[in-house]
């Protein structure tokens, strides 16, 4: 049943009789389902008077009087009130009533609108999982609604089950870890998620909350780690109910979530959440753990957290630090961390800022990881340049060197990513040969790409459609072209395979799980550099890289290794079962002899094809 449509603007308020009502005693926010019914608790501090009213009361009006309590809060407990029940809350401010929707709603109904209440009885199967160690973590990033439908399908939309359906697609390409573009409501029917309107909610189009821990236990089950992408930098700012909540506001801003004045400014709209509000505060460190505890996520990834931490980002000279932003993210982290150790929380900041990976007692924000944009944006720009001579060994070799030789792992390293194949760039076959995008060159130079950032240290991640050379840009409209899977399999096989050497799953190549590298060669000539990984050292752990960025061929290019012996080769970007057209040059071992070149050391010549990619390895 829908609820009778009121202007907030002009209609009256329906005052109950001057009564006290007692609130009710039991802990909890929201909508929480007790052996009494259902308790209602909303935080609406400038209300006159707060009702509830819904299904359970043929939306009564005004509907069942809520009791104040200190600091603002209101509640009730509805005996009548059960799962599944439509509800809103109606406050009264200013001789005016407003049909809100509650800010901590689980479960919204598509048709109406409406708040659901939400029942968690959801069977786990006793599925027990253990998130992976960051230094193993592959990850893959993806967006429900393009990921899982196939263009042509009736489905407009992918869901929380085409997801699963693909999860043995996942696991056999050797990822185990993805990250979920925000699956919180949006408004619309399509959305890439950073625009939340009910930020406790899940996208019904998705599945909603039980889809979405569906997901998470079959991604479980298939030894898979699911991380979250969550927006706290802003919300809306569209069909946003938490908007002048409960009737006051100042300068016409947003009211009691947000900031008031010249801190609410975000690029996305004047709903920067007040920071300094005990209860916003509350009310985002509670979000966080909710999808810990009550989802089973193994982590977050949190957007934008320059714009949390500063009134205009980062890099911006006009911007200011929001000490109560920074304080929000150390609470946050430090809880997570509480909850399980194994947790991860990555941050997309983008400045490259130690203090958000230093740990939260010695001053830094708690993240166990950052997106490197030091790395995506320099390979990209060496590898799409079209002329040979112009690319920059420097600048590949500081991409490749982490910016905190300590700990390596606290960036993620990626070649591709919603925000860098969307807003005017494109995917890299794009971007490197606009005409034809699966050309020879273009799949040479975007399989180096995936080469260096599963060799280099940091975590690694995919954005979907990456291993089959999907083109063009993400459009949250355009599924992925499934079909590309089957006509480039001979690309997807070598990222199975970097992804496997990556992870150390033949256990020939632990150096790549290791925090140590060094860049023994570089040939800014030749243009071709060489680098070691290695975890402790000796073989079957030390594996050395070796890429030729350039289209000439070297039949015998000679470089120093770790140490003399027979060294193997574990990949071969130019194997023609990556691609019919490839050379197919032979590497099969190469000889590390002792020679001298300025001082004694083990010397090793090998043929590299065209922008070739060759890794190697001791038995």
């Amino acid at each position: 049943m829908k609820p009778p449509v009121i202007d907030p603007v002009k209609s009256e308020a329906k005052l109950v009789s001057p009564a006290v009502v007692e609130p009710a005693t039991q802990p909890g926010m929201g909508a929480v389902l007790t052996g009494d019914g259902v308790l209602f608790r909303v935080w609406a501090p400038n209300a006159a008077q707060v009702h509830v009213t819904g299904g359970f009361n043929d939306w009564a009006d005004p509907g069942m009087p809520m009791g104040r309590e200190e600091g603002g809060m209101w509640s009730i407990v509805c005996a009548k009130a059960k799962a599944g029940d439509q509800y809103k809350f109606r406050i009264a401010h200013g001789g005016n009533t407003m049909l809100k929707i509650d800010p901590r709603v689980r479960l919204t109904d598509p048709e109406t609108g409406n708040g659901v209440i939400y029942r968690d009885s959801f069977d786990w199967q006793g599925v027990e999982f253990e998130t992976p160690l960051l230094n193993e973590v592959v990850l893959y990033e993806l967006h429900v609604g393009t990921f899982g439908v196939r263009r042509g399908e009736k489905t407009p939309c992918g869901t929380f089950k085409k997801v699963i359906e693909r999860l043995s697609y996942l696991k056999d390409l050797g990822v185990n870890a993805i990250e979920l573009m925000p699956p919180t409501e949006f408004p619309g029917e399509t959305s890439w998620g950073y625009n939340p309107c009910n930020p406790f909610a899940i996208e019904a189009g998705y599945g909603g909350p039980d889809g979405l821990k569906e997901l998470i236990r079959e991604a479980h089950r298939h030894g898979i780690a699911v991380i979250l992408d969550v927006v706290y930098n802003h919300f809306g700012p569209d069909s946003l109910d938490l908007w002048q909540f409960d009737g006051w506001s100042e300068n016409g801003k947003g009211g009691i979530y947000f900031y008031n004045d010249w801190r609410s400014e975000t690029p996305w709209g004047d709903t920067r959440p007040d920071y300094g509000r005990e209860e916003v505060r509350q009310y985002l460190r509670d979000n966080a753990l909710m999808w810990i505890e009550e989802f089973r996520a193994d982590g977050l990834r949190l957007d934008a957290v320059s714009y949390i931490r500063r009134s205009k980002g980062a890099d911006n000279p006009e911007s200011a630090d929001i000490a109560e932003g920074w304080q929000v993210l150390q609470w946050i982290n430090k809880d997570l961390k509480l909850h399980s150790p194994r947790v991860i929380s990555v941050a997309e900041d983008l400045g490259n800022n130690a203090a958000l990976t230093t740990w939260v007692e010695e001053g830094g924000a708690g993240f166990d990881t950052q997106w490197d944009a030091g790395f995506v944006h320099p390979v990209r720009a060496v590898l799409e340049n079209p002329v040979d001579d112009a690319r920059d060994v420097g600048a590949m070799v500081a991409a490749v060197l982490p910016g905190d030789a300590s700990d390596p792992f606290r960036r993620v390293i990626y070649t591709e990513s919603h925000d860098e194949v969307a807003n005017g760039r494109r995917r890299m076959v794009s971007e490197i040969d606009p005409k034809n995008p699966d050309s020879l060159w273009a799949r040479r130079r975007a399989l180096q790409g995936a080469g260096v950032m599963l060799t280099a240290p940091g975590v690694p991640m995919l954005f979907q459609g990456q291993e089959f050379l999907e083109d063009g840009w993400f459009d949250d409209r355009d599924p992925l072209d499934w079909e590309k899977a089957r006509r480039f399999r001979g690309i997807r096989l070598a990222f199975h395979d970097l992804i496997r050497l990556r992870r150390n799953l033949g256990g020939v190549t632990r150096g790549l799980t290791g925090a140590h590298v060094d860049v023994f060669h570089q040939n800014h000539h030749a243009k071709v550099i060489a680098w070691n990984r290695w975890y402790e050292g000796g073989p079957r752990d030390s594996t050395v890289i070796v890429m030729n960025l350039t289209a000439n061929a070297h039949e015998f290019y000679e470089i120093t290794l770790p140490a003399a012996g027979e060294w193997k080769v574990r990949f071969n970007a130019d194997w023609s079962g990556y691609s019919d057209d490839f050379d197919d040059t032979e590497v099969i071992t190469v000889e590390g002899r002792t020679g001298v070149v300025g001082h004694p050391a083990p010397l090793g010549g090998l043929a590299l094809p065209p922008y070739g990619f060759i890794i190697l390895s001791q038995d």
